[in-house]
């Protein structure tokens, strides 16, 4: 595929269908199109932290033109983890994972850009070690399925809703990236 169709249905194959999904953890801004100011929450999980990969992390995130609108470093609590991971509750590795998440500090963090969710997928990479492109933080730094060193919302909703949990609306800022917008935010 070439070109803005191409590119276009690529974008569509990985991120489905963008239009009409409300953007509720930001502000209105006049000016910007709605999917300019999408927000995702990613997490350097307890292996990744351990291994001092958040500034790496971050750098990919910086370089790739995302704004940082949020970020603290925490012991994540029991409660919060169920509800994170409330999806894999039946799966024989959920008590093995709720472990993991708990041995160590995570870095929570919240993104925001043009179809941040959708890219920030993609830079992280497959959950598998072993099937994730070199490039992506999986790819470069993941050692196993179970210490994958990232975690990055799936879907614009999924993401809406993980901010919720680890973050209240007092922790993330809403700053002015006013020389960028012109690369950032096309018109």
């Amino acid at each position: 595929m070439s070109g803005l169709l191409g590119r276009a249905a690529l974008r569509g194959l990985l991120c489905g269908p963008r239009a009409g999904v409300p953007s509720l953890l930001v502000r209105p801004s006049s000016g910007e199109p709605p999917w300019a100011r999408e927000r995702t929450l990613v997490t350097v999980k307890p292996d990744g932290v351990r291994r001092r990969l958040v500034g790496e992390v971050i750098r990919r995130f910086e370089r790739r033109g995302f704004k940082l609108v949020g970020l603290k470093m925490l012991q994540a609590s029991e409660s919060v983890l169920a509800e994170h991971y409330q999806h894999h509750r039946e799966e024989p590795f959920y008590p093995a994972l709720l472990s993991h998440m708990r041995s160590g500090p995570v870095v929570a963090m919240v993104w925001e850009g043009p179809n941040v969710v959708g890219t920030s997928r993609a830079m992280i990479g497959l959950t598998d070690s072993a099937e994730a492109a070199p490039g992506t933080i999986r790819g470069d730094f993941s050692l196993h399925i179970r210490r994958n060193v990232i975690h990055a919302s799936d879907s614009v909703e999924g993401a809406q809703r993980e901010i919720r949990l680890w973050f209240q609306s007092s922790e993330l800022v809403d700053w002015a990236d006013e020389g960028h917008r012109s690369s950032l935010y096309p018109a």
